[in-house]
């Protein structure tokens, strides 16, 4: 196991160096910065003498060079606009969309699992075709709609839910957590539902498809010939395979999220790396932009290592299978 870990964590590195040139190349090549941080009066001697102090003179391969070397130390330059480091502003705002999208991953969980088994052992029942037209509902519905749908209902209408922000936060350690206090959990309902919504859609009809397919299986026929009940049978031989194709699809969907969770944060204007990378991309924040993205590549390669060991925990066939 320890070769295949050395393995993927060098195909890692080199993903990342190809990202790397990919984003700074293409990022620099869109649009110049100068235009969004000197006033439209100022003369053409000002604003090279901008361009010249955010080092923007200088050919794109010593920039790239001078990037990749500072990265490589941590340091992934400042932001045009604060004068932050753009590391910085990333790590702060990531807390706020880490709880967005974990709460979100929760309640699709919560509600795919179940309906998606209860949809896959009696397929031709109504209440079925009833989660699956749901299901396709969910899919079909743009999240910004669904989003503004539940501010109607809940908070404009009901009046019994926050419209936008965050809410109330507790400082642990060096994280701001909203999710510890009431306030927070509440403003927490409407954007992880609507986020949720979408997810939970997904992992129902995933988890019908590996339901039905699990249940043809010899062993299955096996356990109930030897007089099992259908809830052992349930709990012990179809839930642990079923497990396989949803931690595939609930990882990807939860690193997809956080990565891209732009909609939803500026919808609710909730304060988290989405929002972040819109704003950066609209004032064109080249650092921070360049910096969201590398992170987030980082961040995806290093989950779908993490997904390929857990499958390795739940099926030790796989094992067999990384080996060969």
């Amino acid at each position: 196991m320890s070769a295949f870990v050395i393995n993927r964590l060098l195909q890692a590195v080199l993903v990342l160096f190809v990202m790397s040139v990919l984003v700074f190349v293409g990022i620099y090549l869109v649009g110049d910065p100068i235009s969004m941080l000197v006033s439209p009066e100022a003369t053409d001697l000002e604003r090279d003498a901008v361009r010249e102090s955010f080092g923007l003179d200088r050919p794109i391969f010593v920039q790239y060079v001078t990037f990749l070397g500072s990265a490589l130390q941590g340091d992934f330059g400042r932001s045009f606009l604060t004068g932050e480091p753009a590391l910085q502003l990333i790590l702060e705002r990531m807390p706020a969309t880490v709880e967005l999208v974990g709460f979100a991953m929760f309640f699709s969980v919560v509600i795919g699992v179940p309906l998606g088994i209860i949809a896959g052992l009696r397929p031709e029942a109504a209440y079925s075709k009833i989660i699956m037209t749901g299901s396709i509902f969910g899919f079909s519905l743009p999240t910004f709609w669904v989003g503004m749908v539940l501010i109607m209902f809940f908070a404009v209408q009901l009046g019994i839910l926050p419209t936008s922000g965050r809410g109330e936060t507790v400082q642990v350690g060096p994280i701001q957590l909203s999710i510890l206090t009431l306030d927070g959990l509440r403003h927490l309902i409407l954007p992880a539902l609507t986020l949720g919504l979408t997810k939970a859609s997904l992992i129902i009809r995933v988890t019908r498809a590996a339901t039905r397919e699990i249940q043809a299986m010899d062993y299955i026929k096996f356990a109930r010939a030897k007089g099992l009940s259908s809830s052992r049978i349930l709990r012990v031989h179809l839930l642990k395979n079923v497990l396989i194709p949803i931690i595939t699809v609930a990882g990807l969907e939860f690193g997809q999220a956080l990565a891209f969770a732009v909609v939803t944060e500026t919808v609710f204007s909730w304060p988290g790396m989405g929002k972040l990378l819109i704003d950066s991309i609209l004032t064109l924040d080249r650092p921070v932009v360049v910096a969201y993205v590398l992170i987030m590549v980082l961040f995806l390669v290093l989950l779908n290592l993490v997904i390929d060991l857990l499958y390795m925990v739940i099926d030790p066939s796989s094992r067999e299978k990384v080996r060969d």
